[in-house]
Protein backbone atom coordinates (compact mmCIF):
# COMPACT_ATOMS: atom_id res chain seq x y z
CA UNK A 1 0.00 0.00 0.00
CA UNK A 2 1.57 3.31 -1.06
CA UNK A 3 2.14 5.82 1.71
CA UNK A 4 1.43 9.54 1.56
CA UNK A 5 5.08 10.32 0.80
CA UNK A 6 5.24 8.06 -2.26
CA UNK A 7 1.88 9.36 -3.49
CA UNK A 8 3.18 12.93 -3.27
CA UNK A 9 6.30 11.95 -5.24
CA UNK A 10 4.21 10.21 -7.86
CA UNK A 11 1.87 13.21 -8.13
CA UNK A 12 4.83 15.57 -8.42
CA UNK A 13 6.43 13.44 -11.13
CA UNK A 14 3.23 13.22 -13.16
CA UNK A 15 2.74 16.97 -12.83
CA UNK A 16 6.30 17.75 -13.96
CA UNK A 17 5.94 15.40 -16.94
CA UNK A 18 2.59 16.98 -17.86
CA UNK A 19 4.09 20.47 -17.70
CA UNK A 20 7.06 19.37 -19.79
CA UNK A 21 4.74 17.88 -22.41
CA UNK A 22 2.57 21.00 -22.50
CA UNK A 23 5.72 23.07 -22.97
CA UNK A 24 6.69 20.62 -25.74
CA UNK A 25 10.13 20.03 -24.22
CA UNK A 26 12.03 16.80 -24.49
CA UNK A 27 13.48 15.32 -21.34
CA UNK A 28 16.96 16.04 -22.67
CA UNK A 29 16.17 19.67 -23.40
CA UNK A 30 14.75 20.21 -19.92
CA UNK A 31 17.83 18.50 -18.48
CA UNK A 32 20.06 20.91 -20.40
CA UNK A 33 18.24 24.06 -19.25
CA UNK A 34 18.02 22.89 -15.63
CA UNK A 35 21.54 21.47 -15.34
CA UNK A 36 20.02 18.22 -14.04
CA UNK A 37 20.81 14.93 -15.75
CA UNK A 38 18.13 13.47 -17.98
CA UNK A 39 18.28 10.16 -16.10
CA UNK A 40 17.65 11.96 -12.79
CA UNK A 41 14.77 13.96 -14.30
CA UNK A 42 13.29 10.74 -15.65
CA UNK A 43 13.39 9.20 -12.18
CA UNK A 44 11.79 12.32 -10.68
CA UNK A 45 9.01 12.12 -13.29
CA UNK A 46 8.45 8.48 -12.37
CA UNK A 47 8.22 9.35 -8.67
CA UNK A 48 11.37 7.45 -7.73
CA UNK A 49 13.34 10.37 -6.25
CA UNK A 50 12.45 13.37 -4.14
CA UNK A 51 14.44 16.27 -5.60
CA UNK A 52 15.96 18.97 -3.43
CA UNK A 53 14.46 22.44 -3.25
CA UNK A 54 17.23 23.73 -5.53
CA UNK A 55 16.50 21.08 -8.18
CA UNK A 56 12.77 21.85 -7.96
CA UNK A 57 13.48 25.57 -8.40
CA UNK A 58 15.58 24.77 -11.46
CA UNK A 59 12.87 22.51 -12.92
CA UNK A 60 10.20 25.15 -12.28
CA UNK A 61 12.31 27.82 -13.97
CA UNK A 62 12.94 25.53 -16.94
CA UNK A 63 9.21 24.89 -17.29
CA UNK A 64 8.19 28.49 -16.65
CA UNK A 65 6.05 27.56 -13.63
CA UNK A 66 6.07 28.49 -9.96
CA UNK A 67 8.45 26.62 -7.69
CA UNK A 68 5.91 27.13 -4.91
CA UNK A 69 3.46 24.96 -6.84
CA UNK A 70 5.99 22.12 -6.89
CA UNK A 71 6.70 22.64 -3.19
CA UNK A 72 2.97 22.42 -2.41
CA UNK A 73 2.71 19.14 -4.29
CA UNK A 74 5.35 17.69 -1.98
CA UNK A 75 3.63 19.11 1.10
CA UNK A 76 6.43 21.61 1.78
CA UNK A 77 3.96 24.54 1.64
CA UNK A 78 0.32 24.78 2.68
CA UNK A 79 -2.28 24.40 -0.01
CA UNK A 80 -4.09 27.60 -0.92
CA UNK A 81 -7.82 27.61 -0.28
CA UNK A 82 -8.42 29.26 -3.66
CA UNK A 83 -10.64 27.08 -5.83
CA UNK A 84 -10.06 29.16 -8.98
CA UNK A 85 -8.10 27.09 -11.51
CA UNK A 86 -4.86 28.70 -12.59
CA UNK A 87 -3.38 28.59 -16.05
CA UNK A 88 -0.89 26.01 -14.80
CA UNK A 89 -3.57 23.67 -13.49
CA UNK A 90 -5.62 23.96 -16.67
CA UNK A 91 -2.60 23.18 -18.83
CA UNK A 92 -1.67 20.30 -16.51
CA UNK A 93 -5.18 18.89 -16.83
CA UNK A 94 -4.97 19.08 -20.61
CA UNK A 95 -1.59 17.33 -20.61
CA UNK A 96 -2.75 14.62 -18.20
CA UNK A 97 -5.94 13.71 -20.11
CA UNK A 98 -5.25 10.32 -21.69
CA UNK A 99 -8.29 10.69 -23.97
CA UNK A 100 -6.49 13.37 -25.99
CA UNK A 101 -3.82 12.71 -28.58
CA UNK A 102 -0.56 14.70 -28.37
CA UNK A 103 -1.74 16.84 -31.30
CA UNK A 104 -5.08 17.51 -29.59
CA UNK A 105 -3.32 18.41 -26.33
CA UNK A 106 -1.08 20.85 -28.15
CA UNK A 107 -3.97 22.45 -30.04
CA UNK A 108 -6.10 22.73 -26.91
CA UNK A 109 -3.24 24.23 -24.87
CA UNK A 110 -2.48 26.74 -27.62
CA UNK A 111 -6.16 27.68 -27.88
CA UNK A 112 -6.40 28.10 -24.11
CA UNK A 113 -3.30 30.31 -24.02
CA UNK A 114 -4.70 32.42 -26.89
CA UNK A 115 -8.00 32.87 -25.04
CA UNK A 116 -6.56 33.89 -21.67
CA UNK A 117 -3.42 35.59 -22.90
CA UNK A 118 0.00 33.99 -22.94
CA UNK A 119 1.80 35.30 -19.87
Amino acid sequence: MPDQHSEALSDLGKYIRAQREVARLSLRHLARVTNVSDSYLSQVERGLYRPSAEVLKSIAAGLGISADDLFRRLGWLDQDGDETPTETSVLAAIAADDRLSPAQKSALAQTYKAMVGDS
